[in-house]
């Protein structure tokens, strides 16, 4: 535990010009005065770590100081042949480098770790398109790509129903999502996502933009798409649920919308039932959803969703006469 700690202490310091006590425990999760006894364990190994005194000191390399990846185990080293994901790297244009990047990694290896890339792939592949989908990726996509990695801003035209329109973005980040790929940029001060597949042109100047240090893409991505999940949920629907029911909903609807419907919901009644509110994106959704559920739902409204259901069942009924 501790050798894995130092190891990680050393590279966080590789990684900046200096880091502070306080820094390092927040990222160790480990107090101050354990950051400085694994300093001293450390600079006692012939890590040439130097300590800057005063308020605004810190911790930090001499010389130029640079681990070699010797040390990595073989969970770790199959673990970094993982971490990419080959068929967007190259619709993205990037497996060239991505390669490169490899093969860098493999010569400084150990040589028992040498097969560690070909073992990881042997055993895992992800594919990222859902079924059914076209394989092509957008024709711009390695161009949005370039610009995204050198913080080039672009001139884009975006397709929107029938219409086109100009947009000077500031590209931040690329998300896959179900094997649709979406560029996060910023334009006119606010973020916004853009599907990749609806630009008609991409024109990338020389000017860069500035990012903002506190963008964080994973956490940005996270929080629209539950917008955009809550925002498609424009009709409702009532029902009354036997505990088999309650038990099934989230397997046929929206989960979110399916939690926030029970944790609202009153008691059951004398029977065990429990009658929901569920947010729902139609009601030919929900028909097609609902009837998953069979005896364990009755839809109590509205009324043209629940005629429907009961003209369902009365066929269902006469079928099994």
């Amino acid at each position: 535990m501790r050798a894995a700690r130092l190891i990680t202490l050393m590279l966080l310091l590789q990684s900046r010009t200096s880091m502070t006590g306080a820094e390092l425990a927040r990222r160790l999760e480990v107090s101050e005065r354990t950051v400085a006894r694994d300093v001293l364990a450390l600079s006692e190994a012939g890590v040439p770590v130097y300590a800057d005194r005063g308020r605004s000191g810190g911790y930090r390399l001499v010389g130029g100081y640079r681990t070699r990846l010797t040390g990595l185990g073989r969970t770790e080293a199959e673990a970094l042949f993982l971490s990419g994901v080959p068929s967007a790297l190259r619709e993205m244009g990037l497996a060239d480098a991505a390669s490169a990047a490899r093969l860098k990694v493999s010569a400084a290896l150990l040589p028992e770790l040498s097969d560690a890339s070909a073992s990881a792939a042997q055993r895992f592949h992800l594919d990222a398109p859902g079924w059914w989908q076209p394989a092509d990726p957008p024709a711009l996509l390695p161009a949005v790509a370039a610009a995204v990695w050198d913080d080039l801003r672009i001139t884009a035209r975006y397709r929107r129903r029938d219409a086109e329109a100009e947009r000077e973005l500031e590209p931040y980040g690329l998300v896959l999502k179900g094997g649709v790929w979406y560029l996060a940029a910023r334009t006119g001060g606010r973020f916004r996502v853009y599907r990749v597949d609806r630009f008609a042109a991409v024109t990338a100047g020389e000017d860069r933009f500035e990012r903002e240090e506190a963008f964080d893409l994973p956490a940005f991505w996270e929080e629209r798409a539950a917008e955009f999940a809550r925002s498609i949920l424009r009709e409702r629907a009532e029902l009354r649920l036997t505990p088999d029911g309650v038990r099934r909903l989230p397997h046929v609807t929206d989960r979110a919308a399916a939690a926030e419907a029970l944790a609202a919901a009153p008691d059951p009644d004398e029977a065990g039932r429990v009658t929901v509110t569920l947010n729902v994106e139609s009601l030919e959704v929900a028909y097609e959803q609902l009837l998953a559920l069979g005896p364990e739902a009755e839809v109590l409204g509205p009324p043209g969703l629940r005629e429907r259901f009961a003209r369902a069942a009365a066929r269902g009924a006469a079928l099994y006469a």
